[in-house]
């Protein structure tokens, strides 16, 4: 078999054992960390830092730059280069935005999107076709599955569990009035059931726990379970309260 045709720009520094697969583009300044694999068709933008033994699947994106047209409140503005951590898989038709960092062993599903200036922590699983906007950070052991929008401005701390189409929002008039951009808080270990939404500003506490599909317009204090539209605390069951 013929080996592999793409293109890798003279400047890219290239380590020891990468794979590099048919038709892929690796751009000016790009550093490839030792036994990386580059998948078909996959593009790596400019500067962009691979680290060891990252995996970039067929059709990818890493690296872009991010665009806008007149409707677009927020212009993009010079961005460092993209950095993915050792050790991080990065499935097909993935885009990754410059100016973001990606934490070390992270796995992001096909179809995913990380806009410009997130942060990743070590990992975490950004599940198949979830989107993650800018501005945005994600601690460690994080799991974001399914579909997830993970709007801009938003934080979510470590060891934190998102399910399935769950939805935020950062804008709270929706553009029809000035608004400072801000997503929800979510603290350390707090879970979102599948389909829930989180309204812009609020804070989902530490431990909490938001049951599916509610939707969650006030702050939610540490440890407790939420439910329904509008979200309210589940009360206990008459066995609870008498400790049984």
């Amino acid at each position: 078999m013929s080996e592999p045709v793409h293109s890798i720009h003279p400047s890219a520094r290239i380590g020891a054992n990468c794979r590099i697969g048919w038709y892929a583009v690796i751009h000016e300044d790009v550093v490839l960390g030792d036994g990386t694999e580059i998948g078909d068709h996959a593009v790596i933008g400019p500067g962009t830092r691979l680290g060891a033994g990252v995996k970039v699947g067929p059709g990818s994106v890493v690296g872009k730059q991010p665009s806008s047209n007149a409707r677009i409140k927020r212009k993009p503005a010079a961005l460092s280069p993209l950095q993915v951590g050792d050790g991080t898989a990065i499935g097909a038709n993935v885009v990754l935005y410059a100016g973001s960092e990606i934490g070390e062993d992270v796995f992001i599903a096909d179809h995913a999107s990380i806009r410009e200036n997130a942060r990743v922590g070590s990992r975490t699983v950004i599940g198949r076709a979830a989107t993650v906007e800018l501005n945005t950070t994600i601690g460690s052991r994080v799991v974001v599955q399914t579909g997830a929008y993970i709007t801009g401005d938003m934080t979510i701390e470590d060891d934190v569990f998102i399910g399935p189409r769950v939805s935020t929002s950062n804008d709270k008039y929706m553009g029809k009035r000035p608004y400072a951009y801000q997503g929800a808080i979510i603290r350390k270990g707090a879970a979102i059931g599948n389909n829930a939404t989180l309204l812009p500003g609020i804070e989902i506490g530490e431990e909490a726990v938001i049951g599916g599909g509610a939707v969650v317009s006030k702050s939610v204090p540490a440890g407790q379970i939420w439910i329904g539209n509008p979200a309210r605390p589940l009360k206990p069951s008459s066995q609870e309260k008498k400790g049984e």
